[in-house]
């Protein structure tokens, strides 16, 4: 009997660490497991985050872009009045009576002096070279608008 204890003895004793061992090694199947799971979504979350930087820096660079053509077109855009306005002293380019319209505070042409019909002569074409640059700069400024918007919506 005395054996028969001891073997049942170490058998519970042999069946207890097993079961232990067991146990063991399922949990740390499951910590390896759950590892795996957090380091593929950390690398998802990675690659996640740099396609979005890409997508970032490429629209910064659009819009980069956009400023400077903006920037070269405002810098071109002053030699515009001055070349309308000495078109205009030249007699390459000419008015149409419209501008006179505009001001109707003033005599008519029949009553006016001639002394100042000479200023307003003089004073057209710088009048005009100063509405063509306010023109010019609006149209600088919408086409950049646009581009903007344009690049944004891609």
């Amino acid at each position: 009997m005395n054996r028969i204890a001891i073997a049942v003895a170490t058998f519970a004793l042999w069946t207890a660490a097993m079961f232990g061992v067991g146990w063991t090694w399922r949990g740390d199947r499951a910590e390896g497991s759950e590892a795996d799971q957090r380091a593929s979504g950390a690398v998802a979350v990675a690659e996640q985050v740099n396609q979005t930087r890409a997508v970032e820096h490429h629209q910064a660079d659009s819009l980069a872009t956009i400023g400077v053509k903006h920037e070269e077109d405002r810098a071109a855009a002053e030699a515009v009045p001055a070349a309308v306005v000495a078109d205009l002293r030249d007699g390459n380019l000419r008015l149409r009576d419209d501008l006179a319209t505009c001001h109707t505070a003033r005599l008519s042409e029949a009553a006016a002096g001639a002394v100042e019909r000479d200023a307003r002569a003089e004073l057209r074409p710088e009048v005009v070279g100063a509405a063509v640059r306010i023109v010019t700069d609006a149209e600088d400024h919408v086409r950049a608008c646009q581009a903007v918007v344009t690049a944004d919506r891609n």
